[in-house]
């Protein structure tokens, strides 16, 4: 008679790099595998929803290609060829040349290197510990989000805003700078709940007619890096035909008169001419958001990921201040909760350890940090050794010509701890095999929303996959790195660092199942006061005295306009390079996640690039033909896609394909530069300027 297996329902966190950090419902069949992923009801945030590529996580946990043991290069960099060794020869390995190069150059020429693919605080951030123990070179991460959350608490004073289960109780949501349908679903939940019970309007600013402005009532469609004109024109209009709520402006804002003043040359024909949005739309927008008192603005990190990204994200966050919709259920802004969580990761990243004499090195510029640059080594010594966690800077960095020469150096020892072979792990020395979230205990919180959780074990993980803790700890005994952090276990860390954070101990945690934190309604909407000094919203920013980063103050920031403008230091198209590129997320694929993962690669199929049928015509460009794109940074090619829902002049290029999927085997972010956004750092990924042609038949 045949046995059925066992299937319990088991919660967890989805880690990966999204605000939504979706609540999770598990199938563990027998203890030992993944079935069905689904999202879970009982938290509020993710109301069941969950995105399909999740949903099918069992394709990528088990999949056939995933690393099951350490490996030592033994062909040259980049070839693949690898040889099966023991866990301790590895650990031997990587620890002799770490110390090596510590004797011969200094502890600064070793530079642990990570980032998101985990969002677990154990899993991402224990990495630090390592570098502060030793006093290797430090890691400032700019990649993702440090040029949004500056901009936002420019204007609020926190990055924390309206409870964002709000937006189901809104009258108009605006999804500015974001593509939820792609990046973080339960955004669209919520506001299509709203629709439905309220008859709210959805409304979308983008750049190009994605899958969220194609659900869209409202269909904002500029030009990338003019959303700051935009919001000014927005604002100019709300002022002139008295839709600024004037109470609010004098109770709970810094200089609303200087405002007011400062926008009257930033008319819809003047945002028009920048923007490419027409004037009668510009102003019909202004009208509604004026006239909705439940306004949600939910706000997001693409139209930042450009050099004016912090001035946008503040010229957008201005709008419901001079509307005066955070009074009110469903209205006021929302874009990260970082300011709730409160976490105290003293113990997970060694912060007793730290020597502020040791360098800070930018995530983003690790092409020019390996190939040499003075600047970007912060008048320091070279890179000689490096341990990488989590990240993919061989497909993800920017300037990835600077990049491929720097990871081709001999002289550079790097090892790799993936669950897949990434085109990183491809050029390691040493290659090392990692659990997936699944298979270790982690913290996790919600940066889209408002729940903190622990993320246990379900099974056990395949081969010999260790997971980022167990690696740190093989390390640091091999390397006399001495930090209690070290003796604990992932389930200790997590223990003391809620305690720590005064969120009690890990079995409440994990009675609770996904902890709330959201703050009381006055708190949320600033009815009280925002939490600058003067207790005022802040339209006029000083960018020079906003909380620094770790990297310093970067980039042009004493040029930054004071109020809400069009800055105009964007990579303007020219003569040479006559369109703007942006390189949008895809649906499937989550940075380089889940792009090994057979129905994500079915669906994304090869890497396109988007054109306007008019300027497809002019460049006798037909519609799946091959073409190159190219700047002074490099040049790749793809396939050009006809598609009329972008601005004459602008290209999109969804998802971050890997290198070997390009035509030619040179991928997008060859064409991406690394220069510092202001005030604080930053990539500014969808701000380029190039040019596209026919690809020759040598590409």
């Amino acid at each position: 008679m045949n046995q059925h297996a066992k299937v319990d329902i088991r919660h967890s966190t989805c880690p990966h790099d999204c605000p939504s950090a979706c609540a999770l419902d598990v199938e563990v069949i027998d203890g030992r595998s993944i079935g069905r992923v689904r999202g879970s009801k009982q938290q509020t945030y993710t109301a069941g929803v969950v995105c399909a590529k999740v949903a099918r996580y069992a394709e990528r946990i088990h999949h056939a290609e995933r690393l099951m043991h350490p490996l030592r290069r033994t062909g040259p960099k980049g070839s693949g060829q690898f040889a099966r060794i023991s866990w301790d020869e590895a650990l031997d390995e990587i620890a002799a040349r770490f110390d090596a190069a510590e004797r011969e150059f200094g502890a600064e020429s070793v530079w642990p290197y990570y980032y998101a693919g985990t969002m677990g605080l154990v899993m991402r951030d224990g990495l630090n510990r390592l570098s502060h123990v030793k006093k290797y070179s430090r890691f400032y991460g700019t990649i993702c989000s440090t040029i949004a959350r500056i901009g936002f608490a420019a204007g609020t004073g926190k990055i924390a805003g309206v409870d964002p289960r709000e937006m189901g109780v809104s009258d108009l949501v605006v999804i500015w700078g974001t593509n939820p349908v792609n990046t973080q679903v339960n955004v669209m939940t919520h506001a299509a709940r709203a629709r439905k019970e309220r008859g709210a309007k959805i409304a979308a600013v983008d750049v190009y007619n994605n899958e969220t402005m194609k659900q869209a009532d409202i269909k904002i469609l500029l030009r990338p890096g003019t959303d700051g004109a935009f919001a000014c024109a927005v604002m100019h209009v709300l002022f002139r035909e008295g839709l600024a709520d004037r109470d609010y402006l004098a109770r709970y804002t810094d200089c609303p008169d200087e405002l007011e003043a400062h926008l009257k040359t930033r008319t819809p024909e003047w945002a028009s001419a920048i923007s490419g949005v027409p004037v009668e739309e510009i102003e019909a927008f202004a009208r509604l958001v004026g006239t909705t008192k439940r306004s949600f603005f939910r706000l997001g990190y693409g139209f930042t990921r450009s050099r004016n990204g912090a001035a946008q994200m503040h010229a957008a966050l201005c709008i419901p201040a001079v509307t005066g919709a955070w009074q009110y259920e469903g209205g006021g802004a929302f874009f990260n909760n970082a300011g709730i969580w409160r976490f105290d990761e003293s113990i997970i990243e060694g912060h007793d350890a730290i020597d502020p004499s040791t360098r800070v090195l930018d995530q983003s510029k690790i092409g020019r940090i390996l190939t040499g640059d003075a600047e970007a080594l912060r008048g320091g010594g070279p890179v000689k050794a490096m341990l990488i966690q989590n990240t993919n800077p061989m497909t993800v960095a920017p300037e990835q010509a600077l990049v491929r020469q720097g990871f081709a150096r001999e002289d550079l020892f790097v090892a790799v701890h993936e669950q897949f072979m990434t085109e990183t792990a491809q050029m390691a020395d040493i290659v090392l095999p990692a659990t997936m979230f699944m298979e270790h205990d982690d913290l996790y919180y919600g940066g889209g929303h408002q729940h903190i959780s622990v993320g246990p074990k379900l099974v056990d993980p395949p081969g010999e996959c260790r997971s980022n803790h167990e690696v740190l700890q093989g390390l640091g005994r091999r390397l006399n790195a001495v930090h209690p952090g070290f003796d604990m276990t992932p389930r200790q860390l997590i223990d003391a660092t809620l305690k720590k954070s005064g969120h009690g101990d890990i079995e409440t945690l994990e009675a609770d199942i996904w902890r709330d934190l959201q703050p009381d309604f006055r708190t949320s909407h600033y009815l009280d006061g925002f939490a600058h000094a003067d207790k005022k919203f802040h339209f006029k920013v000083d960018w020079g005295k906003v909380p620094v980063g770790a990297g310093g103050l970067m980039g042009a920031w004493d040029k930054m306009p004071s109020l809400p403008d069009h800055w105009t230091i964007i990579e303007e198209a020219d003569a040479q390079h006559p369109f703007r590129l942006a390189t949008s997320p895809s649906r499937s694929f989550l940075n380089t996640s889940f792009n090994e993962t057979p129905s994500s690669q079915a669906r994304e199929g090869a890497p396109t690039v988007m054109i306007h049928p008019d300027d497809a015509a002019a460049l006798s460009i037909a519609d799946g033909e091959a073409v190159t794109l190219g700047n002074m940074r490099g040049e790749t090619t793809l396939t050009a896609k006809l598609f009329d829902g972008v601005r004459r002049g602008v290209l999109i290029a969804e998802s971050i394909h890997p290198n070997k999927s390009h035509i030619g085997g040179r991928g997008i972010n060859m064409l991406t530069g690394a220069e510092a956004v202001a005030p604080l750092g930053g990539a500014a990924f969808h701000d380029n300027k190039v040019w596209i042609r026919k690809a020759s038949a040598a590409a």
